[in-house]
């Protein structure tokens, strides 16, 4: 076999390996509901922060200084 009959083989292998991933992602029900896990953590993580600081809290501005 040539490079380029290797070269082809190697591209047709990941090219399959590429659309498994594509239609694992999309079409998976568990990883669907992980990424959506995933996806809400970020605000569940600002409300946490946003609740726990309370006015008081906050540094007061140097404006007035």
């Amino acid at each position: 076999m040539s490079f380029g009959e290797w070269h082809g083989i190697w591209t047709i292998i990941i090219l399959v390996l590429f659309l498994a991933i594509v239609f694992w992602s999309f079409f998976s029900r568990r990883a669907n509901k992980q990424f959506d896990e995933a996806a809400k953590s970020i605000f569940e993580e600002e409300e946490k922060k946003a609740s726990s600081l309370k006015d008081s809290d906050k540094p007061e501005s140097k404006k007035d200084e």
